[in-house]
């Protein structure tokens, strides 16, 4: 029972999530880019040292799920009774502590990584989320806007903080978006691959916040907060969430035809059905229902969307094998 208070305190399917996300990007993105082009630097992230740096991500969002329902209590006890774990199963003090330890666990695992080539600057990714996480849940969540933008940018940064520790890759920054061989053979750089996936994530988060925020409009009010959904009113929260969909769903669309005359036919078709279709129905789905139980299956709606954005990962993979 104690375990599973745990489990829940520290959202451990979201953070299933955040490892696969990072694991598909390492098997799907660096190792073939290192195997495409011969003339990198040997890689950095090895299995060894990708298990280490992945685990040093889950344990800083497992430390900032914790901190944030230890800042939370008073709204969770409004929104959500019957989910809280916090106080009635685990004591708080047991809590902070455990925010503390994974912390500077998740900093000595980067730090090992990062010093294998003296490259210590790179731990201030790790210091940054920890950092945000501490103001998002004492300030900025409670923040018109720009607690959901931190989150979003926290999302993103699970995807660049890859690019960052793997130097074999940091020759690409400064190069254009499809790279000629010798051979003639033209491929995709990894960075932009990247930088679209992120994009994607920061997006698709960004617009996740909003609706827990229309779901948890009550207990908010009640608190003070300033969020979205309490300054304009649920329906034009609705309208800029369906916005911020449309920049989601037009590089999406125009991508498909892409695909397909590019022969690539199982990318464009799982495009169109597993991210265009279900996304475009969400926009329209959003503003039928004004209550917190539909703002919870819209919620949990955009997770199997950013979900089925990951799976994409492996479907190109395993369609350029197919070619």
């Amino acid at each position: 029972m104690l375990l599973s208070a745990w489990l829940t305190l520290i959202r451990w399917k979201n953070l299933l999530i955040i490892f696969a996300t990072q694991l598909f990007i390492w098997a799907c993105v660096f190792l073939p880019a290192s195997s495409t082009w011969n003339h990198l630097p040997k890689s950095l992230l090895t299995p060894i040292n990708f298990l280490l740096l992945a685990s040093s991500t889950v344990l800083i969002a497992a430390a900032g799920y914790i901190i944030n329902d230890y800042f939370d209590i008073r709204i969770d006890l409004i929104n959500k009774p019957d989910k809280m774990v916090l106080e009635k199963q685990i004591p708080r003090r047991m809590a902070i502590i455990l925010h503390g330890c994974c912390n500077l666990l998740a900093l000595a695992l980067a730090w090992y990584v990062a010093a294998q080539r003296t490259a210590y600057e790179w731990l201030f990714v790790q210091l940054l989320c920890t950092i945000l996480l501490w103001f998002y849940s004492t300030t900025f969540k409670r923040k018109f806007m720009i607690g959901n933008v931190t989150v979003a940018l926290l999302t993103a940064l699970t995807i660049l903080t890859l690019l960052v520790y793997e130097p074999s890759l940091h020759p690409f920054l400064t190069q254009a978006i499809f790279i000629k061989e010798s051979n003639g053979a033209t491929h995709l750089n990894p960075v932009w691959l990247l930088g679209g996936y992120a994009y994607f994530a920061f997006i698709l988060t960004w617009m996740r916040e909003i609706v827990k925020d229309m779901e948890d409009l009550k207990g908010d009010f009640e608190e003070g907060c300033e969020t979205m959904p309490i300054r304009w009113g649920l329906r034009r929260a609705s309208y800029f969430t369906q916005a911020l969909a449309c920049f989601a769903l037009l590089p999406l669309v125009l991508a498909v035809p892409s695909f397909y005359h590019s022969g690539n036919f199982i990318m464009a078709i799982y495009t169109m059905l597993a991210l265009v279709l279900p996304l475009f129905f969400w926009i329209f789905n959003l503003h039928q229902k004004a209550t917190a139980q539909h703002y919870a299956r819209s919620s949990s709606q955009l997770k199997l969307i950013m979900v089925a954005g990951i799976g994409s990962l492996i479907i190109n993979l395993i369609s350029e094998w197919i070619q």
